[in-house]
């Protein structure tokens, strides 16, 4: 566990916003134009797979937050 404050920690919050924000607004933006004639159903377990997905990456990225190694 770290003792002192790293610039890691703020640095990777903003980068997730940023992610998290350019993420969304692809997905706003494209998504609706390619499934919006679908069946209600198959719209919403699209946008749950994708509500998920984003999550995927998160811990690597937060294990080099805390330790500055990728694993």
């Amino acid at each position: 566990m770290r003792t002192e404050p790293t610039l890691r920690i703020p640095l990777g919050i903003l980068g997730m916003l940023l992610g998290v924000a350019a993420y969304a607004l692809v997905i706003a933006r494209y998504v609706p134009d390619l499934i919006g004639g679908w069946h209600t159903l198959l719209q919403t377990m699209v946008y749950i797979m994708l509500g998920i997905v984003w999550i995927l990456p998160l811990k690597r990225f937060l294990a080099w937050m805390e330790t500055g190694r990728w694993r």
